[in-house]
């Protein structure tokens, strides 16, 4: 009864790239993988482009590219983390396409990696997606690894 006034109180999460869905534990970078930032999971990207992971608005483009936040209307604060070690680049390999304020949703491609010029660098193209307010989470399921495609739902968070 009284469905209507029920808030939706579940994010879905998405695949930001075409690739291998890895739980955020299995990251190459101790920061990520023991959740020191927050929880949540990373792609090993098989192609350039990367996807917002959820619907919600950009709050931020770090100016080195690698790093994009945003927000979610359920109160989610995320952090889109491009590769590892990638801040080092001084955005080089990235073109970005969303700026800060505007609204995403899963489709819409916010960046292009350039994964050959990662790997001449010898840098982990890995992309992180971290929920930072992790105290706004009542409920998250396991990721398991697999093969994604880009937009793919890959994770429901409960708030």
């Amino acid at each position: 009864m009284f469905k209507f006034l029920k808030k939706d109180n579940k994010t879905a999460f998405h695949a930001v790239a075409k690739g291998n869905l890895i739980p955020i534990n299995k990251v190459e970078d101790n920061v990520f993988s023991e959740k020191m930032l927050g929880d949540g999971f990373a792609v090993q990207p098989a192609s350039s482009e990367v996807f917002a992971p959820v619907k919600g608005k950009i709050v931020s483009v770090f100016p080195t590219k690698h790093a994009i936040t945003m927000t979610t209307d359920s109160g989610l604060e995320i952090l889109v983390h491009m590769g590892i070690d990638t801040v080092e680049l001084k955005g080089a390999p990235f073109e970005i396409f969303v700026k800060e304020g505007q609204t995403v949703t899963p489709e819409t491609k916010m960046a292009n990696m350039d994964l050959d010029e990662l790997a001449k660098t010898d840098t982990t193209s890995t992309i992180v997606v971290v929920i930072t307010n992790m105290d706004a989470v009542k409920k998250m399921a396991d990721v398991t690894e697999k093969t994604v495609n880009a937009s793919e739902e890959v994770l429901t968070v409960e708030v």
